[in-house]
């Protein structure tokens, strides 16, 4: 028997027992209780700020959003056993509810089944049960909303959003959770207060770890589910309209090819779509969530980028150096080698080993990220990367530009080169149709596609 099969069998219960909402004068404090009985308990919790005019006591429309956010913290502990049922004490869900969160668990599960080996349907894997009668949601818009929440997380994408709608005139504030320098830099170089960054504290309760190291079963879930409802959360609070995400259209592409096992489901189009059906059917806060750039390209938003060089000293998207203070670019993870080949084509090679402090284009330990992500082996770096067709022309690019120079190619480059990948033949009429693309599935309001398209049109 598995060890998933037989967690399952020891422990058939993981139950959501309790959410408390408490607040002061200017916060509104959150907290979780999650049991697996008779083998673990779990207090996460969060803290928003809110001003001082704004109550949540007693608003149905919080209520739910805090239960909605303790459904999507929960699937990250429920996976160290995936008890077959999923006990819901504390609130009440119809039979479309049910579907739409194991729709959301399983597939945003799919590169922790993929890891630990685990077959299973998305029927099969849990049953939600509500010890509460669902009822139909009253949808109420309670006061007006107006202007942007955009999340910033301190990469390349986000900072693109913000500087093309603050340039464009749009009221923005900014939202992070547990900031981190690089977001506090961003927000300097947007030209932003720091007073106009809105961040919300998440305290994990570290126990699961103890599970972890124990032999539970751990890997990855769909976070951005968690930062999507937070922000919900956030916009509520703070009477914002919308909601402006910057996922792309390539986080749309499957980790491992022919699957769906995508280490970004949570960043696709597919979730943006469900998550935007689920707020107006059953949130009802009147906020429109939608991400700017999904009608572009990593290697749009790349070129565009560049263009904006103030950010370049301080944008990081490195998940391990964000583990450090200050957060860093490791320099080691196939993040940081996707990031340094996107870029290449519109940087220099001192420029790139400027931003990153090192040559990751000469190191050979990168030589097996790079072969994922120019797509010669089974599955992309389970990370949050860009398109294998992009990467490929980004580095083609790269080293057609370097060819034309009279400079020698670094190592991973010359590899390429050597195995017969580079073909610049069709490079130009291939760069053209890259920065002529866009995306028509998307949720863009019009007056964003329109600040967004001529942003395109001055910059590619």
């Amino acid at each position: 028997m598995s060890k998933f099969d037989t967690l399952r069998k020891e422990h058939p219960v993981f139950v959501f027992r309790s959410y408390d909402i408490n607040e002061s004068e200017n916060q509104a404090e959150v907290s979780f209780s999650f049991s697996i009985p008779g083998f673990a308990e779990f207090r996460p919790g969060w803290t928003f700020p809110k001003p001082n005019n704004i109550v949540v006591s007693g608003d149905p429309v919080f209520e739910r959003l805090a239960f909605s956010l303790g459904m999507a913290e929960a699937v990250s502990y429920w996976k160290a056993v995936c008890s077959p049922e999923f006990l819901v004490e504390c609130g009440s869900l119809n039979d479309d509810q049910k579907e739409w969160w194991k729709k959301l668990w399983f597939l945003g599960l799919g590169e922790f089944f993929y890891i630990n080996g685990i077959e299973i349907s998305q029927q099969e894997l849990v049953n939600i049960v509500c010890t509460e009668t669902a009822e139909d949601v009253c949808v109420t818009y309670n006061h007006e909303l107006k202007g942007c929440l955009v999340p910033i997380g301190g990469g390349k994408d986000s900072a693109l959003t913000l500087e093309t709608l603050k340039n464009a005139g749009m009221d923005c504030r900014c939202y992070a959770i547990n900031k981190r320098q690089s977001i506090s830099a961003t927000v300097n170089a947007a030209g932003l207060r720091q007073d106009e960054l809105i961040t919300a504290q998440r305290k994990f309760d570290r126990s699961l770890i103890n599970l972890n190291n124990a032999g539970c079963l751990n890997g990855h879930t769909p976070f951005s589910s968690v930062v999507a409802f937070s922000a919900e959360i956030t916009a509520y609070l703070h009477g914002l309209k919308y909601i402006v995400l910057s996922n792309e259209s390539s986080a749309n592409e499957s980790t491992v090819a022919g699957s769906n096992v995508n280490h970004q489901y949570s960043k696709s189009f597919e979730f943006e779509c469900d998550f935007h059906q689920y707020e107006k059917k059953y949130l009802g806060t009147g906020i429109e969530y939608f991400s700017f750039l999904r009608p572009l390209t990593e290697f749009q938003i790349a070129k565009m980028f560049v263009f904006h060089r103030k950010y370049l000293p301080v944008f990081r998207s490195c998940n391990l150096g964000s583990k450090v203070s200050p957060d860093i670019w490791c320099g080691e993870c196939p993040k940081c080698l996707f990031v340094s080949l996107i870029l290449s084509p519109f940087l220099n090679m001192d420029e790139l080993k400027e931003i990153f402090g090192r040559d990751m284009l000469n190191d050979l330990a990168m030589v097996s990220y790079f072969t994922e992500l120019t797509g010669q082996s089974v599955h992309k770096p389970f990370e949050c990367v860009g398109s294998v067709d992009e990467v490929n022309l980004a580095v083609s690019l790269s080293i057609k530009r370097l060819l034309e120079e009279k400079r020698e190619l670094p190592l991973l480059f010359a590899e390429y080169a050597e195995r017969g990948l580079y073909h610049p033949e069709k490079l130009d009429e291939l760069s053209k149709s890259f920065c002529g693309y866009f995306n028509e599935r998307n949720l863009l309001p019009e007056k964003f596609k329109t600040i967004l398209i001529k942003e395109m049109e001055r910059l590619l």
